[in-house]
């Protein structure tokens, strides 16, 4: 009996897999982590290789824990973080590393695409204003700077299009990445002859697009054997991880939304009325009709990473003995300590920043040590910044026409108590976790679900399958304490703003790191 689906992730630190059976309940989950190579500030790539070993490794993990699975399973979809850069010769092999959506290096070409088309002529056309978050100032990176590269280029994927090609032999491309390369007409779904001439592409050159749940192909016998899955299972075309995560959420239509914390954040916003804003991001739900406003924060989850990789030593260490996440154990530290971290405010700006503020140059900042400040004041400081980013980008949201009612959470940020009541809190909202509570892979297992006929249609399966399991409701004397922290924060920034790009100015010695 073909009862259970298999959503697969390629998140920015690792790769999850996650088998859940057909009416919702989660049977295994596993992630496999691969590095990422930060060359020079705003330099960030991946191997492409490393997604598709991490990828089998997680999922041959998750069907080895669920008697008979391979022969049960009845799709398969994959999500992942987006958008990237990726060039394939014409034997579909990679030309370079990918550049993925965390690399900045493209922000000479954001000028000279403004300078040529206008930003408002580029958001008219795209409905996303120019920014080397999008794959097109990439492309015209690698145009002026690895022209070589470019003549061999047979094709351009996504993760997701390179890892179903690993899976079934064919490439793919869906509406939700396909509105990230900012080379399309958003309202029409045309291809833009101006940005791609500009760029320096072909439309032939992207492969056909597609909606998430249609059907791609069958894992091929190779890519079985490297898996674990049987050859024939079906592979649906897949989305962005958000939009994924969103389902996951429960946030299929408008009312709820949701927000997803990984390396970075994302809020997840529903519309079905195509809401644009220029600090925002626009981009197809996995839902065919409707639409989400992105606020997408850089380094929220990353913050704490590097936290924890530069200073806790000594977490990691008592983890490891005692078998526990360090995280766990820098998070109750926090917890010790009341709102407001004693006085300390964070600007989580750690790899410049998206939505709202849109700034390369922007850098973390901490604000308010003194020789008194503990380390878990840090830490708290690190998770209360993170919050107010995201409460800047929900204001944004509301000017735009889209206030929020309810938050639900949704990632690895989403495990941690007190990180979802802070959240609460600076917000004034409730903060709801769905019962999966695993990201996007139960997205990804719903599309797979609608491809393989499990499913009628992806809301109702929203609706019939998305349960909340817990809810965090904002304290009022908290709530009212960020209310005084939060014009601070913001104003940090306003004060900080012109420092930040003359210090972007300097001239610093290069180091290298792989994370």
């Amino acid at each position: 009996m073909k009862d259970l689906l298999l959503g697969l992730d390629i998140g920015t630190t690792a790769a999850k897999a996650a088998l859940f059976h057909a009416g919702g309940a989660l049977l295994a989950a596993t992630d496999a982590p691969y590095p990422t190579q930060f060359l020079k500030p705003g330099w960030v790539e991946q191997h492409p290789e490393d997604w598709w070993l991490a990828a089998c490794e997680a999922i041959r993990r998750v069907v080895a824990r669920t008697k008979e699975a391979p022969v049960r399973i009845a799709g398969l979809a994959v999500s992942a973080q987006a958008p990237t850069m990726l060039p394939l010769d014409r034997e579909s092999r990679p030309l370079r590393p990918a550049l993925i959506w965390m690399d900045r290096r493209a922000e000479q070409e954001v000028g000279l695409i403004i300078k040529q088309l206008g930003a408002e002529r580029v958001f008219h056309i795209t409905g996303n204003t120019p920014d080397a978050f999008y794959v097109a100032a990439k492309l015209l990176w690698f145009k002026r700077n690895e022209p070589d590269l470019l003549k061999q280029t047979r094709r351009f994927v996504q993760i997701t299009g390179y890892l179903n090609y690993r899976l079934t032999g064919i490439h793919s491309l869906d509406h939700v990445h396909a509105a990230l390369l900012q080379l399309r007409d958003y309202a029409s779904g045309a291809w833009s002859p101006e940005l791609c001439e500009l760029c320096g592409v072909e439309p032939s050159q992207f492969p056909q697009i597609r909606h998430g749940h249609e059907l791609l192909g069958e894992v091929t016998s190779e890519a079985a054997e490297a898996t674990g899955l049987l050859p024939g299972t079906p592979v649906m075309v897949g989305t962005v991880d958000g939009a994924a995560a969103a389902l996951e959420a429960g946030a299929a239509e408008p009312g709820i939304a949701a927000e997803m914390t990984g390396t970075s954040t994302v809020l997840l916003i529903p519309s079905d009325g195509g809401l644009r804003d220029p600090a925002l991001t626009i981009m197809p739900h996995a839902v065919p009709g409707m639409h989400l406003l992105l606020g997408a924060m850089v380094a929220s989850g990353a913050s704490l990473r590097w936290f924890r990789d530069q200073f806790g030593l000594p977490e990691r260490e008592a983890a490891e003995r005692i078998n526990l996440d360090p995280f766990d154990l820098l998070t109750a530290q926090a917890a010790a300590v009341p709102a407001g971290s004693s006085g300390v405010i964070f600007l989580p700006y750690m790899m410049g920043e998206r939505a709202p503020i849109w700034h390369t140059n922007a850098r973390g900042v901490l604000f308010g040590l003194s020789l008194a400040t503990p380390k878990a004041a840090i830490i708290r400081a690190i998770l209360e910044g993170a919050a107010f980013a995201l409460r800047h980008n929900v204001e944004v949201a509301a000017r735009a026409g889209a206030p929020l009612q309810e938050l639900r959470s949704v990632g690895g940020g989403a495990r941690s108590p007190l990180w979802c009541q802070i959240k609460a809190d600076v917000l004034g909202l409730p903060v709801l976790l769905p019962e999966a509570s695993v990201g996007a892979p139960f997205g990804d297992a719903l599309l797979a679900g609608m491809g393989a006929g499990l499913y009628d249609d992806i809301v109702g399966a929203v609706r019939r399958l998305v349960r909340p399991q817990r809810r965090f409701e904002p304290d009022p004397a908290a709530h009212d304490l960020y209310n005084a922290i939060y014009p601070i924060f913001r104003s940090l920034y306003e004060h900080l703003r012109e420092d930040f790009d003359r210090a972007a100015a300097v001239r610093y010695p290069e180091t290298g790191s792989s994370l």
